[in-house]
């Protein structure tokens, strides 16, 4: 029996190549049960003038599925569905149950409850002035160099990276390049035992909290701070003491606590830089009065107008510092890889914590960094990266000035946001919504505050992800919304 060509077609807008296409429309005819073994694929010809395509293209979707035995060759013949082609499952599927049970009751909602953060569109790459935080501009990354990394992480030689079950271990080629490029660059001297990788700094400041934190125990925290921590923090069951944050970031006064959430080289989202002394201050506050600091080193690689303040961590004396990085902002947001330094007591706890939930981030993930790292790729991508935020920075700065708006932090060493204030009695959530109308996208600064004292007046614009060229016209619009 054959297959009637009608049965294929290419739906309009959908991803990949072709050829992938052609692939994908076949085995899923075959897993699905509609085009059985034995049976005869339509020529290479005739599908082709069917869809309209190349034969060629056709013709080597055809040969690929040949090799993953989906399809089977006769001779002149022609292609049939393979004899040994995956097949379709002998039952049905099963109707969706009645949702009998309120999970949402029976948890609590202590998870779903702490949701809410900064307010985003999936689709926020449609909008032709995106002004949002920690998203990344094609244009500015080495596809090549990191596509010939992850290439080769998937050689025969690494098979046993690529494939083996780490356990609680992490990937020893990375983990040697993050002692040997990546901490030095921030002061900080530490060995492998002292280093465990995350999935990203979310996941990190996550197993910092369980592993710090319990109900009864205080948690000090930065106001405004990353929403992310909030919500880490609200589920971790401990009390939770905001303080304001000025312009050197955390005062040297704080409420006592058992543990300090803080960014002192880059405070998000304000931008403010820690002094020296107010560093010196907290570590000699955290050997007097017991207490653990956590330290979030974000953006540090995106110091373009003077060099970056050594990190906390590499003041730290008494192996009072939890140091937590990612390569996720650095390299792109998707990669989620990142990773905690501290004393390897806390560290063999956090990895006995990781083990239990994912046991390591993905091998082949880890060697393709490792490589970017050990080849030269990533210091060459981060340059660029500076001069192209340099450029952004500069544009952004004279838009601003030009539509009249107010900087609240704009941070002295560079980054890729700014922190803005609107006019009184000014609702950013409001501004966001009329903006976004208008095809402008920018992030109310309300999710970023102590829930007890909300502020609706700041909000933030990020400019990594647009070209220098659309952001006054992006500026302007703010501008004028805000003018009405």
């Amino acid at each position: 029996m054959a297959i009637p060509v009608e049965a294929f077609f290419l739906a309009a807008g959908a991803a990949g190549t072709l050829q992938s296409r052609i692939r994908a429309m076949v085995t899923e005819g075959i897993l699905a049960g509609r085009f059985r073994p034995g049976e005869k694929m339509p020529s290479s010809r005739g599908l082709a003038e069917h869809l309209g395509i190349s034969r060629i293209t056709v013709t080597l979707a055809y040969g690929d599925l040949v090799s993953s035995d989906y399809l089977s060759a006769r001779g002149r013949s022609g292609y049939y569905v393979s004899d040994n082609a995956p097949r379709a499952p002998e039952f049905p599927a099963s109707a969706r149950p009645a949702e009998e049970v309120d999970y949402h009751a029976l948890s609590g909602g202590r998870f779903s409850g702490a949701m809410a953060g900064v307010e985003r569109p999936v689709d926020w790459e449609r909008y032709p002035w995106p002004f949002i935080y920690g998203q990344t501009d094609p244009t500015l990354f080495d596809h090549q160099n990191w596509r010939a990394c992850a290439l080769r992480a998937l050689g025969r030689r690494d098979f046993s990276a690529l494939t083996s079950d780490y356990y609680e271990r992490d990937d020893p080629v990375l983990i040697e390049q993050v002692l040997r490029v990546i901490l030095p660059r921030r002061g900080i001297a530490a060995g492998a035992e002292e280093v465990l990788l995350t999935l990203g700094a979310q996941n990190a400041l996550w197993i910092a909290a369980q592993v710090l934190l319990a109900p009864g125990r205080r948690a000090v925290v930065e106001n405004p701070c990353y929403p992310g921590l909030s919500r880490v923090l609200a589920s971790s069951g401990a009390e939770i003491l905001p303080v304001d944050v000025d312009e050197g970031g955390l005062p040297p006064l704080l409420p006592r606590g058992d543990v300090i959430f803080a960014t002192p080289s880059h405070q998000s989202p304000t931008n403010a830089t820690m002094p020296l002394d107010r560093r010196l201050a907290l570590l000699e506050a955290a050997s007097r009065e017991g207490f653990v600091i956590v330290e979030d080193d974000y953006e540090f690689e995106m110091s373009f107008l003077k060099p970056v303040a050594p990190a906390l961590k590499s003041l730290d004396k008494a192996g009072r510092v939890i140091y937590a990085g990612s390569f996720s902002k650095s390299i792109f947001p998707g990669m989620r890889l990142g990773y905690l330094v501290g004393p390897p007591s806390f560290i063999a706890e956090a990895r006995a914590l990781r083990s239990m939930v994912l046991k390591h981030p993905p091998g082949h993930v880890q060697r393709t960094v490792a490589y970017f790292l050990a080849e030269g790729h990533y210091d060459a991508m981060i340059n660029r990266m500076r001069m192209a935020f340099r450029r952004r920075r500069q544009v952004m700065d004279e838009a601003i000035r030009e539509a009249g708006l107010t900087v609240a932090g704009q941070g002295g060493f560079g980054g890729s946001s700014f922190w803005m204030a609107a006019p009184p009695g000014v609702d950013t959530a409001e501004l966001a919504r009329d903006l976004r109308a208008e095809g402008v996208l920018i992030e109310p600064g309300h999710s970023f505050f102590d829930p007890a004292r909300p502020d609706r007046r700041h909000y933030r614009l990020a400019y990594t992800s647009i070209p220098p060229a659309r952001i006054p016209e992006g500026i302007a619009r703010i501008g004028r919304a805000l003018a009405r």
